[in-house]
């Protein structure tokens, strides 16, 4: 939607998983839409285009320029502090930020290497939070559990083996993708409320009967063993440190989700 002077509202990772989901859903509430994208692109479907990298900063100037809002759901395994701060530069004055971010993320410590391995979205997306809560642009983070379809890719590649590793102890709560956008869009047009309330899933799982619903569905069969992962981030895993059983406010289970996408 654009700000009621009809500036655009700037989106990043407008293409991903997330943003193709949320961009429409904010469309849909009128206005205009504008998307960084690291390849150039000509407009399309009412949706501006403009070019910027935000691990070096080139073109994010040019991108923030007439913008008041940026929601910034541009996200990757490491180094999100670094290109958030590239973003928040050349955004001092926007009057929001929204940021989306994961459940855990301040209760999952990435301290060894095996924890980075495994881990390290977590610290990398800890680490753009601060960077927004700290730039002084008023902002609004928030946090999810796992997206359907990023768990739907997580277990698809474990069931290309023969046997499954599982971890054992880990939980899931996947909440509905579209479902985050939705309650993203209503941040965007509200006012800046810092770190507002988490989003998840409506029910949890143990990861083991999350792959069983997947080969269920799929019908697939495959012999499942627990695997006992070291680290102090696998010990909060098994903690229940990636859940939010107190928000568990998304309305599409995991079994819902399948049926659509799988068989």
């Amino acid at each position: 939607m654009s700000t009621s002077n009809g500036n655009p509202i700037l989106v990043t990772g407008g293409t991903g998983t997330l943003g193709r989901r949320f961009v429409p859903l904010l469309q849909e509430a009128g206005g205009t839409v504008r998307v960084l994208s690291r390849t150039r692109r000509e407009a399309s479907d009412g949706i501006e285009y403009v070019t910027g990298d935000l691990d070096t900063g080139e073109g994010v100037e040019g991108a923030v320029d007439g913008v008041e809002t940026i929601v910034h759901l541009a996200g990757a395994a490491k180094g999100d502090g670094e290109k958030t701060l590239n973003l928040v530069r050349a955004a001092a004055g926007a009057r929001h930020l929204v940021y989306i971010s994961v459940v855990g993320a301040d209760r999952v410590p990435v301290v060894s290497t095996v924890d980075r391995a495994m881990f390290g979205y977590f610290e990398s997306k800890l680490a753009a939070e601060r960077v927004v809560a700290e730039s002084g642009v008023p902002y609004t983070t928030l946090r999810a559990t796992q997206f359907h379809d990023l768990l739907l890719t997580t277990v698809r590649g474990m069931a290309k083996l023969p046997v499954i590793p599982v971890p054992s102890g880990f939980q899931v709560q996947p909440v509905d993708t579209t479902e985050v956008a939705a309650r993203l869009v209503e941040l965007t047009l509200g006012a800046p409320a810092g770190l507002v309330p988490d989003i998840a899933g409506p029910r949890t799982y143990r990861m083991a009967d999350a792959v069983r619903s997947y080969l269920k569905a799929d019908h697939k069969h495959r012999a499942l063993v627990p695997l006992r992962l070291p680290g102090q981030g696998a010990r909060a895993f098994r903690a229940g440190a990636n859940l939010a059983p107190d928000h568990a406010v998304g309305r599409r289970s995991w079994e819902e989700f399948l049926a659509k996408q799988v068989g």
